[in-house]
């Protein structure tokens, strides 16, 4: 079963299952209480993590320290899934824009 969901992740342009659920599963984890307090993963797809904030704030914030999230993020997952980190504020109706 594992395989099939690793090989439909991969097809929508993710990385292994494994991978994705360590991801969402650990995220205030690896960037901090803090931070995941603020910002929480929305989709890996072509080894572009796209991340929602709950303030501009906090988008200036994952900029500033992309590279090194996106370091730690793939230490942590024990592959090189992630690239880069595209962020989008969430207004206050949850929607992402």
């Amino acid at each position: 079963m594992s395989t099939g969901l690793d090989r439909l992740v991969r097809h929508l342009g993710g990385s292994s299952a494994d991978a994705m659920t360590t991801l969402f599963e650990r995220w205030s984890e690896f960037v901090g209480e803090t931070m995941g307090a603020h910002c929480r993963p929305v989709s890996l797809r072509g080894g572009v993590l796209l991340v929602a904030v709950d303030d501009p704030a906090w988008s200036t914030e994952v900029r500033f320290l992309e590279t090194t999230l996106i370091a730690r993020l793939n230490a942590e997952m024990g592959e090189s899934a992630i690239g880069s980190i595209e962020v989008r504020v969430r207004p206050p109706t949850g929607r992402i824009t």
